[in-house]
């Protein structure tokens, strides 16, 4: 049991990288109104985290190997807390833009530390086990940080900043269950692992799947920030709505990498498998700005997550493949570093596409950004 809790307080805590983004997406059109913010580049406020999370976990992860991972893990905890819930206090773009910065540099410590503890606390295949239920748990608050920031902010959209402080009590929980894990000595490091890691990473195959991923993260974030904003507009979502749909597209998504994708990739090849999955992406992106039913938008939100959730574990089992064993979660953190940088881009590349196209310029791009990364699986391999 006391492993069990552990382990749980371990998942709640990496969980909150997905709360950074997903309780606040519900609630910018909200914020948008009241705050008088361009939609242009407000989009950035949802996705700014993924930027500093990428910049700050591995320097992050280095220091909790050398300082010891609970004593990154816990202050970056309480950081979470006080970033997340500075959002509320400001009013202004860029000041809103350095906060949700900070929050996304707190949210890679606990990244970095969270799973720095999990690979501490087991080994072989109840590592795997565990690193599963990470993985699994990721997906599921992905459904239900959506809804829980659409429910909390449908009456203020500050309510849903105050989940941030969730962070505090995570921060006391892992100081009490986690403060008796004996430090792991490092492990002794190959002499040519650096070699190693940089030819695979250099490898042209591995660049285009790292490319890959990335726009495949601009064409889901699309999604998560345009959506919300263009339904306010077509039917005058409120926050709870905005929530669901985006919920929606997170269930869609769970369920084809749970039940499908394997499956069509051992059938019909791991290339045509992901280009179908882009092609399903591109489909309903396009059919956005042309629905006004919430039926019909709910059903599109989950054909673009299953098609999503075609896309992403196909191309991180692709990368995988190409690493050696010993390099496999450099190699799996490059891709990580790829998606969030991705997502990151993805209100800069369309933000200035929504003022010259409006609602229907932004869709189509995307899907264009979908179809070309799918035409990208079939280039020669060189």
């Amino acid at each position: 049991m006391f492993r069990d809790s552990r382990l749980l307080v371990l998942l709640a805590a990496g969980s909150l990288t997905t709360m950074a983004g997903g309780v606040v997406a519900p609630v910018l059109p909200d914020m948008v109104d009241q705050l008088h913010l361009d939609p242009a580049f407000a989009g950035n406020l949802v996705s700014i985290h993924c930027l500093t999370i990428g910049l700050f976990s591995p320097p992050l992860g280095i220091l909790a190997d050398r300082i010891g991972r609970l004593r990154v893990l816990i202050p970056c905890l309480i950081l979470y807390a006080v970033f997340g819930i500075a959002g509320t206090f400001f009013q202004g773009l860029v000041p809103l833009l350095v906060v949700r910065g900070l929050l996304g540099a707190a949210s890679g410590g606990i990244a970095a530390a969270s799973l720095g503890l999990l690979g501490s606390m087991y080994e072989g295949e109840a590592r795997s086990q565990a690193l599963g239920y990470a993985t699994s748990t990721l997906t599921i608050t992905g459904i239900a940080f959506p809804l829980l920031g659409g429910w909390v902010g449908a009456s203020n959209w500050e309510f849903a900043f105050y989940l941030y402080g969730i962070g505090i009590p995570l921060a006391f929980l892992s100081a009490v269950s986690l403060g008796e894990i004996q430090k792991s000595q490092p492990k002794a490091v190959a002499k040519d692992s650096g070699s190693k890691l940089k030819s695979v990473l250099v490898d042209a195959y591995t660049l285009r799947l790292l490319f890959t991923l990335a726009l495949a993260s601009v064409a889901m974030y699309a999604v998560v920030i345009y959506a919300p904003l263009y339904l306010k507009t077509a039917i005058n979502a409120d926050a709870l709505v905005n929530g669901i749909v985006l919920a929606s597209r997170a269930i869609g998504a769970a369920l084809i990498s749970a039940f499908g994708a394997k499956w069509l990739a051992e059938k019909i090849g791991a290339a045509p498998a992901t280009a179908f999955g882009f092609g399903l992406m591109a489909a309903t992106l396009i059919t956005i700005p042309v629905l006004h039913e919430l039926s019909g938008i709910l059903l599109t939100a989950v054909c673009f997550g299953v098609g999503f959730g075609l896309v992403l574990p196909t191309l991180y089992s692709t990368l995988a493949n190409l690493a050696p064993s010993d390099l496999r979660s450099s190699v799996l953190a490059a891709g990580t570093g790829a998606g969030f940088l991705g997502q990151f881009l993805s209100p800069i590349f369309l933000g200035p596409v929504l003022g010259w196209g409006g609602w229907e310029g932004v869709f189509y791009a995307a899907a264009v950004v979908a179809m070309l990364a799918g035409l990208l699986l079939f280039a020669p391999r060189g």
